[in-house]
């Protein structure tokens, strides 16, 4: 499982967000200038985090992005879901996908699920106040 642009970019938003939410709606190109992104990219990442309840926004002047909560309850698990999809090492695991008639006699399924749920449990546990503070 690979982490991608998408996922990094989201992560490194929100906690920019965390960051400076103190003064308000923060615009996404004092993001950008901040973190060094392409405000193009970042405009593409956040629809879904508004969509899925993370951030909420204001057009205009004075307008920008916020966090709804506060960092202690983001955990890293949510945004990576939320921006990169599931987490699944492998296609069988994505929740969703077909069953596999091989499932029964596999033997690397224990090992791949151990994996996915390792993964899961890893950033579940990781909150963006923990990031904060290093």
């Amino acid at each position: 499982m690979m982490i991608s642009t998408r996922g990094r970019y989201a992560l490194r938003v929100m906690l920019d967000l965390a960051e400076n939410s103190q003064n308000g709606y923060v615009p996404m190109k004092e993001v950008a200038e901040r973190q060094e992104l392409s405000l193009k990219y970042i405009e593409r990442i956040m629809p879904s985090l508004v969509k899925e309840g993370l951030v909420e926004g204001v057009h205009g002047k004075g307008g920008g992005y916020r966090l709804v909560k506060r960092p202690e309850k983001y955990t890293v698990g949510d945004i990576l879901r939320i921006s990169e999809g599931d987490l699944s090492p492998v296609s069988c695991l994505v929740s969703g996908a077909p069953p596999c008639g091989r499932a029964e006699s596999c033997k690397t399924l224990p090992m791949w699920k151990k994996l996915y749920s390792m993964v899961n449990g890893f950033f579940d546990s990781i909150t963006l106040k923990d990031l904060l503070d290093g």
